[in-house]
């Protein structure tokens, strides 16, 4: 069946008894691996013509290439052509498309600046069982924005909500832009915190987008200029740090420029201390109940909600330990080493920098039972015992999800090593967990003897 502008078929001898299908199959996996979008149609054309059944796969192979070939500006009137006619011609055979085949014509809709067939596509996903992703709506998100179309974007924010999609520093850059050149310096203050809240470091493209409003006329212009600075300190606090949550503060020109932050957190450009910025009362407690809801599905319900009870009535701790970890650390596995001095030195530091306060060290009853059938380590760890240092936890149990839950809820700091990348801390989901734990891990930077 070779054609002269067909040049990946028949480049080699066929197989025998080859069905139509199954050569189509193989020829267009062919020009989708060699992004050749022409001979792609030319197949298309060949195989509508015999009566050749094309399948779900071989539709969406057609529209992938259709919305990749939208960026070259010879293939584009093609492409978008031919996109939305395969597009139609799969419908009216009834294959239902899956979430890739919306999303490639959501992105060839983008192309030619249609956002609200790409948002219609996206709101017709449900009659097909289907649930969007980011990518799915990312075509129409940015067209709006791009458009300045500022309301429609939002519109789509608001659906991303519902269907709990979470936006991505990309999305929220463009958010941010549409808001900014439209002049909306409440969605500009909202899409900020928003960054903060989600985005450890922001790109250079992101961050040009934030100094051209704080170098723009309507930056200067809005503020409010009465202003309580008690006020503004309790909310800080209450919020975590760096953020108060009470609108823009003060008016005039911004001083906007690039500067580094040395390792005390120290700014170099005003020498002003920065402040460490937490997760707020709410969020802490939200995690705190994610973390008890997975330990629950995986421990003895039993025995980690009496750990729950327990830690009501023990709760004035600075510091919780990871025993275990702290034991183990840097020590010869082969011979089953814990170094019980070790743990007690950073004990003993942890004591006496919080004022004589006890940390709550947390340990397994296997590995308690073993140290207390040592005669030389019976006295300390029954000392620990009489001062309410220690916390056994139950056999079977895995005592990351008792220290971790104690160090979320008491909101105070963990003394581990462990990097917390098992899959444990996978469950937790990684922006959010990541945030506590820079904040809240403390290494074992005390280097006991």
């Amino acid at each position: 069946m070779a054609t002269p502008n067909h040049p990946y078929v028949s480049k080699k001898k066929k197989k025998k008894n080859q069905t139509p299908e199954t050569e189509f199959h193989s020829e267009l996996t062919l020009c989708s691996k060699n992004k050749d979008l022409r001979a792609a149609i030319s197949l298309y054309e060949i195989a509508s013509s015999q009566g050749t059944r094309l399948n779900q796969y071989h539709f969406n192979a057609l529209l992938y290439l259709c919305s990749n070939s939208v960026a070259d500006p010879s293939l584009k009137a093609l492409a978008l052509d031919y996109g939305f006619r395969i597009f139609d011609h799969m419908l009216s055979i009834n294959i239902n498309p899956n979430e890739a085949s919306i999303t490639a014509v959501a992105r060839l809709a983008a192309a030619k600046g249609d956002g609200e067939y790409a948002f219609g596509l996206i709101k017709s996903m449900g009659k097909y069982r289907l649930a969007p992703r980011l990518r799915t709506y990312d075509p129409a998100l940015l067209c709006f924005c791009e458009n300045l179309e500022a309301e429609k974007a939002y519109e789509i924010e608001d659906h991303m909500d519902i269907m709990g999609v979470s936006l991505e520093e990309p999305e929220l850059a463009a958010l941010l832009k549409v808001s900014a050149s439209t002049g909306r310096e409440g969605k500009v203050y909202g899409y900020l915190h928003k960054l903060r809240n989600s985005v450890r470091s922001v790109s250079d493209s992101t961050a040009k987008v934030i100094e051209d409003w704080f170098c723009s006329g309507k930056a200067r212009d809005v503020g409010d200029v009465n202003w309580e600075v008690g006020r503004v300190e309790e909310a800080v606090s209450r919020s975590g740090g760096g953020w108060h949550g009470l609108g823009w503060i003060g008016k005039g020109d911004w001083l906007v420029k690039r500067v580094n932050v040395d390792s005390t957190g120290r700014c170099r450009g005003c020498g002003e201390q920065l402040g460490c910025v937490d997760i707020d009362d709410a969020e802490t407690e939200r995690f705190a109940e994610s973390v008890a809801a997975l330990a629950m599905e995986r421990e003895v319900k039993v025995t980690f909600s009496e750990f729950q009870e327990w830690l009501e009535k023990h709760a004035d701790f600075e510091f919780i330990v990871d025993g275990a970890n702290i034991g183990l650390y840097q020590q010869n596995f082969a011979d089953g080493g814990f170094s019980i001095s070790q743990l007690d030195a950073v004990v003993k530091e942890l004591y006496n920098g919080s004022g004589n306060k006890w940390p709550l060290v947390v340990l397994h009853n296997k590995r308690l039972r073993g140290l207390l059938e040592n005669p030389s380590h019976r006295k300390l760890v029954e000392e620990w015992m009489d001062k309410g240092v220690l916390y056994m936890t139950p056999t079977g149990s895995n005592d990351d999800w008792y220290w971790l839950y104690a160090a979320v809820k008491v909101k105070c700091l963990l003394v581990t090593n462990d990097e917390m990348r098992d899959h444990i801390f996978e469950l937790l989901g990684n922006s959010f967990f990541l945030k506590w734990k820079e904040k809240h891990q403390l290494l074992q930077a005390l280097n006991p003897p």
